[in-house]
């Protein structure tokens, strides 16, 4: 069972989201404004949010940035009625890990609350901690280092930094990845792929700068048609997956 958090004013919306939660056996808490919804996050561990965007008292954009301070872990899926690319992209940038369009199916919700609460076991992907250039990925720990300093990363951004790692070098096709770090019954649009992807290569890309001089990290290349590569860097900087 796991604690969703639905903070969403439509009344007729909420209750069909709260019923159909608690019927799959979760435990709901709805609320209707987003100062609300955030009193809620800070109060106690909470597992998933489904957020609307269109809340009457604060954007949800902001609404999920704060949710994400309040607490890094949880997996925010947002609710909008926003079909323009650019607004999608924002609140998956503001930390959001996912989007739904209104009108959605019933099923296709559930769906995907499954497939966020579904873990990855990065820990199957790689047998034990993978080393290239200055980058550390230890599965186990679930901690990524570049030299002697942690790189935080949110969950999905680890899973998927972990899956390419596991075949470094080698094309990872988007089915792949989605089967392997979101779920094998997806549902709808893999934007999220990308955007998880841009964020992890920016959060690499400001580590490695903040050395002097830079750290040498892999590149993660896109396969246009196909999925991504990591670049492994070449073996004279010390390239290897050690045995645990």
């Amino acid at each position: 069972m796991a604690t969703v958090l639905v903070i969403e004013d439509e009344a007729r919306i909420g209750d069909l989201l709260a019923a159909a939660l608690t019927a799959n056996g979760h435990d709901v808490d709805w609320r209707r404004t987003g100062a609300e919804g955030l009193r809620a996050a800070r109060a106690g561990t909470i597992d998933l949010v489904l957020l609307d965007l269109g809340l009457p008292d604060v954007d949800g954009v902001e609404v999920c940035r704060s949710l994400k301070r309040a607490q890094p872990q949880c997996v925010v899926v947002m609710l909008t009625a926003r079909r323009d690319e650019m607004d999608v992209v924002e609140g998956l940038e503001a930390g959001a890990d996912d989007y739904l369009t209104k009108p959605f199916r019933m099923t296709e919700l559930l769906a995907r609350v499954r497939a966020h609460l579904r873990r990855a076991a990065v820990a199957e992907f790689v047998p034990g901690v993978f080393t290239s250039g200055d980058l550390t990925v230890d599965p186990g720990a679930r901690r990524c280092l570049i030299r002697d300093r942690e790189v935080v990363l949110r969950p999905k951004e680890f899973d998927l930094l972990a899956r390419l790692a596991a075949d470094a070098g080698r094309a990872v096709s988007r089915e792949s990845l989605m089967d392997d770090v979101w779920d094998r019954n997806w549902f709808g649009s893999t934007k999220t792929l990308d955007v998880h992807i841009a964020s992890l290569r920016h959060r690499l890309d400001a580590a490695t700068q903040s050395f002097d001089p830079p750290a040498t990290v892999p590149g993660i290349s896109t396969l246009r048609g196909h999925g991504y590569r990591l670049d492994d860097v070449p073996p004279a900087r010390g390239a290897a997956i050690q045995s645990p």
